[in-house]
Formats: structure tokens, sequence, C-alpha cells
């Protein structure tokens, strides 16, 4: 009578009479280059692409391969940088373009999200809704600001209404999205037992939609940033936006690429906050498909 196998890793040879190698018998467990890749590789890796980037941009920079007239390098750029935050200069124009963006922002996140549950539940407004949605979705920004700065002038409220319509779209398409995608199961069995609109909103339709909400925020903050810099082309005193456009009307590269590393930078650092946040709200959504 043969014996019971003792080992429930035995995997017979590749000519199958035997065992295998012991090598394969066992799991082989990861190293700690590999852990460490598994838990912040994302972080590692991203900041291994940027800091060759960078070196690469430092490297032609210094060749002179390239004017500084035309191309600075990050050696530059800093120095220009700490240079107009000891003046104070840097701040002020980080304070106005944050002030404009702040109020845009929120009060087109403020806005949107609920316009945008109204019009994705109830089918009668999103008929009406739609065609101003779509006509002014696509019409570019740009077009708009005279009318903005002659209806508002040209002081902080021009400027924060630009960032808002910049951002109002992608967030209120976003939730009438989410809206749209709520289970017609979810719904009925909460219809079944007498659920209130109030209730079916708080307990399906938003924890559906909170993604595309966020979702819909990220693009917002994209759009808004535009915004910002758009506007304070037009009669701005100071901004990040202010600041790009005198620098380079003055070919002073070094400030050029000052501001536009802040913009992106914080471009870059909202949308890790609310990426983490859709990852974080990512379980409150109800599972789709029939019943079980």
């Amino acid at each position: 009578m043969p014996e019971p196998i003792e080992h429930a890793d035995w995997m017979p040879a590749a000519d199958g009479h035997g065992p295998a190698d012991p090598a394969h018998r066992r799991p082989r467990h990861p190293g700690p280059v590999a852990r460490l890749l598994a838990r912040q590789g994302r972080l590692l890796i991203g900041s291994a692409s940027v800091g060759m980037f960078l070196a690469a941009w430092e490297a032609v920079g210094r060749s002179g391969l390239v004017s500084p007239l035309f191309l600075s390098s990050p050696s530059a750029v800093v120095a220009a940088g700490a240079a107009m935050w000891a003046s104070g200069e840097l701040m002020e124009h980080i304070r106005v373009s944050a002030g404009e963006f702040a109020l845009g922002y929120l009060a087109a996140a403020g806005t949107a999200i609920p316009i945008g549950l109204a019009i994705g539940w109830y089918r009668r407004l999103e008929y009406a809704a739609d065609p101003f949605l779509s006509a002014l979705y696509a019409t570019p920004r740009v077009a708009l600001i005279p009318l903005v700065v002659l209806w508002l002038g040209i002081g902080v409220w021009s400027k924060a209404a630009v960032v808002f319509l910049g951002a109002f779209f992608p967030i209120c398409i976003n939730t009438v999205a989410g809206v749209k995608t709520v289970s017609h199961v979810h719904v009925r069995v909460a219809r079944s037992f007498r659920a209130s609109d109030a209730r079916l909103f708080r307990t399906i339709v938003l924890p559906s939609s909170v993604p595309f909400v966020l979702a819909g925020l990220r693009l917002g903050i994209g759009r808004g940033l535009v915004g910002v810099v758009v506007s304070e082309l037009y009669g701005a005193s100071a901004g990040l936006g202010f600041l790009i456009a005198t620098a380079g009307a003055t070919f002073q590269t070094d400030k050029v690429f000052v501001g536009i590393a802040l913009i992106a930078a914080f471009g870059v650092v909202c949308n890790e906050i609310l990426a983490r946040a859709e990852a974080r709200v990512e379980g409150w959504r109800p599972p789709v498909g029939p019943a079980r």
C-alpha cells in the first residue's frame, strides 16, 4: 500500500515520475527590495522618474546647447524662486491666485454637485438642462472672459467667475453620470420598502455617485487652474498668471518656470488628496448587478 503524501506542496517532476525540484515545492518569499516596491512602488518609481527628468533638464541647461533665453535650468528656477520669496513678491502672487481659485472652485463644487444630482435623478429636468450643459461645456472659456470682465470688472470676482465656469461643468457632468449608474434593482427594493426620496438619496444615490463626484472634482481642479492663469491675463496686477505673462514678456524664463512649477505642484497635491479620498470612499458604493 503506498504511503500517504505528507506535504501538500508536493508536485510531480517534469517527466511525471518523481517529485519536482525542491525550489518549486515551496513558495518563494519576496526580498526586502520587492516588499518595499510593493508598498511604496508608486512613490519610489515616480520620484525616480522625476529625478531623472530634472537631472537631464539640468544637464541640457548647463551644456549651453539651448540659450538660457529659451530654456532655464532647475537650479536657476530654484534660485529665482528663492529670491522672489525673500522679497515677498512670490507670496503675494500665490495669495492672490489661491484666493481666486478657492472662491471659484468652492462655488463650483457647491452648486454643481446638487444640480448634477437633481439633473441625473429627474428625467424632465435633464431634458430641460441638457442643451445648456452641452452648449456651455463646448464653449471655450476664453470666449466668455470679455463678457465676464464687462459684467464683473477686473477685480477678484471676475477671476473667480472664470474659475467657476471652468470647474462647474466637469463636476456637474460627472455627477449626472454617477446618478445614471445607480442600480435599478436597489432603487426598486428601496421603493418596495416605502423608502422616501430623502432616504433613497442618502442610502443609495449618494454612495453610488461619490466616486464619480470625486472624479469630477479632480477634473475641475485642472480646469480651474487654467481659468486662474487665463483670467489673470486680463487686467490683473498680481497672481501666478500675471507673473507668467509679465516674465515671459520680459524674457525672464526662470520666473516663467517658477510660476508654471507652482501651478503644477498645486494641481498635483490637490489631485493626490482627492485620489486618496476616492480610494477611501470606493467601498461606499453598493454592488452593481442583480440582487441575489
